[in-house]
């Protein structure tokens, strides 16, 4: 007897999105821990998955990633736009420690956060609330970079009054050169940003579901919800908000480079991601699960070994 087999008839029959195919992504994630750098037919020939020993390889590896993407912006004489994540964010002091070392200013560097907590109507949190992601991007990265940061004109947040405009802004610099580089986590729910797999139920097409640049007060799924309070409110689920402001896969699918994170280790052998990395990886794009579509844009994956597994049943 096995989940699957008891599925039906249980609190979880119609709680995990109507599109998934559980028993093929159990199928993924029962293949061999040493298997998980071969490549899929559906890869773009640019895309490589890294694995990493450690998290302090992993923040400095994905640092070294984004200042380098940053310095080479520079040396080519070239506008660089980012979306950023607040998740992973281990990367953010190592991308400000070599950025410094090498002297590197951020003057051509252009932000935009993927999303930001919101309630229904996409209103957000104070820019100073701690748990408010903008004030997280500034303790994290615009802050310590000091002198060298991002001009405050060029910094964007999921607000209501700024996520709308990003798909023109990010268009006009891509005409004017700039390349568009996405900086992501996975989530449980294999959502990039907060762009949830249920959503796809709306669209009659992947073509139209493609279109979509943004959500103001997106639903989250309760796993996302409960994702979050283990990784940012201590357990705490009643602080959590249920909705989200959201870049969708308009933005994210225009990458020109992708540098993607999966840290979900919780030590003494447990963790949380392993089956949204291999579902990522193995599964095959499909709507219902956005994060497959990361491998088909060129660019890194930088993981955590452990969570290649063995994924298997184990008591801690």
């Amino acid at each position: 007897m096995n989940f699957l087999d008891t599925v039906q008839g249980s609190l979880l029959e119609n709680f995990y999105p109507a599109g998934w195919d559980l028993a093929r992504i159990d199928a993924c994630c029962a293949q061999a821990p040493e298997d998980i750098l071969k490549p899929m037919p559906w890869w773009h020939e640019g895309f490589q998955p890294v694995p990493c020993g450690d998290i302090h390889d992993f923040d400095m590896m994905m640092g070294h990633e984004i200042a380098l993407e940053i310095r080479l912006a520079q040396e080519e004489g070239r506008q660089l736009a980012f979306i950023f994540p607040v998740g992973p964010m281990g990367m953010y002091r190592w991308a400000v420690y070599f950025l410094k070392s090498w002297r590197i200013s951020c003057s051509h560097v252009w932000g935009f956060n993927m999303d930001e907590w919101s309630d229904g109507d996409g209103n957000t949190l104070p820019p100073d609330n701690p748990a408010a992601f903008q004030n997280a991007m500034q303790q994290a990265f615009y802050g310590p970079l000091g002198e060298l940061t991002v001009p405050a004109g060029q910094r964007h947040f999921a607000t209501r009054g700024q996520l709308p405009a990003y798909a023109e802004k990010i268009s006009s610099l891509k005409k004017q050169g700039a390349r568009l580089i996405t900086v992501f986590g996975i989530g449980r729910m294999c959502h990039i940003a907060f762009w949830e797999p249920h959503f796809a139920a709306e669209f009659a097409s992947e073509a139209e579901w493609r279109r979509q640049t943004h959500r103001l007060g997106a639903k989250l799924h309760p796993l996302t919800i409960e994702q979050n309070a283990i990784t940012s409110f201590k357990s705490r689920t009643t602080l959590v908000p249920c909705r989200a402001n959201t870049i969708g896969p308009g933005l994210f699918l225009q990458s020109d480079r992708i540098i993607g994170g999966c840290d979900g280790a919780l030590g003494r052998g447990m963790q949380w991601q392993g089956q949204s990395l291999w579902t990522t990886l193995r599964y095959g794009p499909d709507i219902w699960i956005p994060s497959t579509y990361m491998p088909t844009l060129p660019g890194k994956l930088f993981f955590l070994q452990e969570l290649a597994g063995p994924l298997t049943a184990e008591c801690n």
